[in-house]
């Protein structure tokens, strides 16, 4: 089945993408809004600390991110001012690719306004710490801002929020990790665990992608879509030089066929990622962000036709790995040791499942 990749993705649970034997009817691009103007890029350091005196921050900081092995917590306080603050470092969703073993705990803090920061590790396990800062001149940021279709749904693209995509890269010019492509047989939802009431989710997005690409080395973002609060989409995962997301040429692949990421660790590989920006494990996502959750699972289930109520025998085409999870699952129902996607947020997927079903009914 060839489809177009901007046939993919629609606003509203109410439009309808038809997918007929064999065909797939495209939704008409609409002219895109107003870009919003300037939007900064991200920079940072990546560091490697154990249990130190106080550090002193190469570049102004927004985030911290932490990337660390072993059990304990990472304590953390930062400098404002003469005063030193204690900062509570959450856990992040964890993640990894399929071709790198091995689990790492991490966390994204945000410290804007300082410049100096010290750690409290409780172990000599040294920690990878990437200092961010999310509101730097862009150094790449070419093609278009926004994207909109029928239906009204917009998605800020990769240009939009202020990816770098020199990051992707090593000096010498490798990608660090290119794409692979592989059909679609289950979703999962995600919380990122970052800041709730967000002042500038599209600064969190690059915070995240920093942090994915550069201190945890996965070589790109882990997610391929995110939700913002407000119930912003934002394009995660590099997908071809088209901006629209998740899926890759529909010249070249003659089924929907998604780039590989690394959300769940050793579960990627024909696994689409969603996130919603936020810790909900104690705090409700708001209903924007869960409408736009509806709407993106939606078209994602009826484009790959996959059952929103079913479960899936999952099997990693590059592994062999194999699961039984929910169709539609949450980050936990693939590892038990994580608290994502938030217990708020995972208390809401057999009802959004049987939403889907009915929207597809």
């Amino acid at each position: 089945m060839a489809v177009s990749r901007r046939a993919l993705l629609l606003g509203g649970g109410s439009a309808a993408l038809a997918v007929a034997t064999g065909t797939t009817t495209a939704f008409a691009q609409t002219p895109a809004p107003a870009p919003p103007p300037g939007e900064p890029g991200v920079t940072g350091t990546l560091r490697l600390l154990g249990d130190t005196a106080p550090v002193r921050a190469e570049q102004r900081l927004t985030h911290l991110g932490l990337s660390w092995s072993g059990e304990p917590d990472v304590g953390l306080r930062v400098r404002v001012g003469s005063d030193w603050q204690a900062v509570p470092v959450r856990a992040a969703c964890g993640g990894g690719r399929d071709d790198r073993p091995g689990r790492r705990r991490s966390a994204l803090v945000a410290v804007p306004d300082t410049g100096e920061y010290t750690l409290d590790m409780g172990t000599d396990t040294p920690v990878r710490v990437g200092e961010i800062n999310t509101m730097a001149e862009p150094k790449s940021a070419s093609g278009p801002r926004s994207e909109k279709w029928d239906g009204g749904l917009v998605y800020r693209t990769r240009a939009g929020w202020g990816a770098d995509e020199g990051l992707r890269f090593s000096a010498e010019g490798t990608e660090l990790f290119p794409p692979t492509w592989h059909p679609v047989q289950t979703l999962t939802v995600h919380h990122s665990a970052t800041q709730n009431n967000d002042p500038n989710p599209a600064s969190t997005v690059r915070g995240i992608y920093y942090d994915h690409t550069v201190t945890r080395e996965f070589g790109d973002l882990g997610y391929h879509l995110l939700i913002d609060e407000a119930g912003a989409l934002y394009e995660g995962r590099w997908s071809g030089d088209d901006p629209v997301p998740v899926f890759g040429d529909a010249s070249t692949h003659k089924a929907p066929l998604m780039a590989n990421a690394a959300h769940v660790g050793g579960f990627n590989a024909g696994n689409v990622g969603v996130v919603l920006l936020g810790d909900l494990i104690d705090v409700e996502p708001t209903s924007a962000a869960l409408d736009t959750l509806l709407q993106v699972l939606t078209v994602l289930t009826r484009v790959c036709r996959l059952d929103p109520t079913g479960t899936t025998d999952y099997v990693n085409p590059i592994s062999g790995a194999t699961a039984t999870v929910p169709t539609i699952s949450g980050h936990q129902d693939w590892e038990t040791t994580t608290e994502c996607p938030g217990d708020k947020l995972h208390a809401k997927l057999p009802e959004i499942r049987k939403q889907i079903a009915a929207a597809l009914a």
